[in-house]
């Protein structure tokens, strides 16, 4: 076994992850980025994280939570239901001494605002790929907005990070995630992380997104653009005359309050459009 130090003054990760037996399980949705390199430029395309709180997901055995400390920033809160890992982030914490907190749970139910005190943080990670979205949906449907979150950096599977940020324009892409994330946040893909990048190596393409929060969305009831647009997605190759009549039984003149076509589709209408159905919606109610 190599006794190099990395950059950082702590051993390889492979090193690490070696001496304490941390295979990647698939049931947890676990790949592990190794290249330092690489989880450097995730950690600085969150911004300047001198002083900043952040929250990683799924640190694993500590790559990208290594490069987040070594940017600067000042507290690390990361969030890890193996309990193979804490070893290994036992001795990350001890190398940087009161700024990392390790929370053994599932993010899922882990209740992060009250973590941070009513302090605003960063979400940064390479999150698991089961639960990825599920934790994205959370964070956007987030009330009071704007949320205890400032910036989400996070990576996903190529082909959800386009969807994440697609428009109207981008049809094939285009469905109720893009509609919440870009009602609530300005969106963008930063770059796409290889296969190859990857132990184990994934069947496919990683990109990191990066999601600000808006200070002022279009104003709208969160729960009924949810309505209106699983309603019509859940049948989006049908009009609108029809899909919508999952919410109201007659929407011609919802519809019509919200100035679109009774014949256009989901896949056609703007994230503009949805929160008029919405509005609309809420005048029939």
């Amino acid at each position: 076994m190599s006794n190099a130090i990395a950059q950082d003054g702590l051993p390889p990760l492979r090193e690490v992850v070696e001496r304490h037996g941390l295979m990647a399980q698939k049931a947890l949705g676990q790949n592990f980025l190794f290249d330092l390199n690489l989880t450097g430029r995730i950690a600085r395309a969150a911004g300047p994280l001198e002083g900043q709180t952040v929250v990683e997901i799924g640190p694993g055995p500590g790559g990208l939570t290594r490069a987040l400390l070594a940017n600067g920033a000042g507290r690390v809160i990361a969030i890890e239901r193996d309990r193979r890992c804490m070893p290994a982030l036992a001795e990350i914490a001890a190398h940087y001494p009161g700024r990392l907190e390790v929370v053994d749970g599932d993010a899922l139910a882990v209740d992060l605002s009250n973590l941070l005190g009513g302090n605003p943080a960063r979400i940064v990670a390479n999150l698991p790929y089961n639960i990825g979205t599920p934790l994205l949906v959370g964070w956007l449907s987030a009330e009071p907005w704007p949320p205890w979150w400032s910036s989400l950096t996070l990576m996903f599977q190529r082909e959800v990070a386009e969807r994440i940020v697609a428009t109207a324009e981008q049809r094939a892409a285009y469905g109720r995630l893009a509609v919440l994330a870009n009602w609530r946040c300005e969106t963008k893909i930063l770059f796409d992380v290889p296969k190859t990048a990857f132990v184990p190596q994934p069947k496919i393409t990683s990109s990191i997104v990066q999601l600000v929060p808006r200070p002022r969305p279009e104003p709208c009831d969160r729960r009924l653009l949810e309505r209106v647009t699983l309603a019509a997605f859940g049948q989006r190759r049908k009009m609108l005359r029809q899909s919508l009549k999952a919410v109201l039984a007659d929407p011609a003149a919802m519809i019509e309050a919200a100035g679109l076509s009774p014949t256009a589709r989901a896949e056609e209408i703007p994230v503009t459009g949805f929160v008029g159905l919405a509005n609309a919606l809420a005048a029939h109610l």
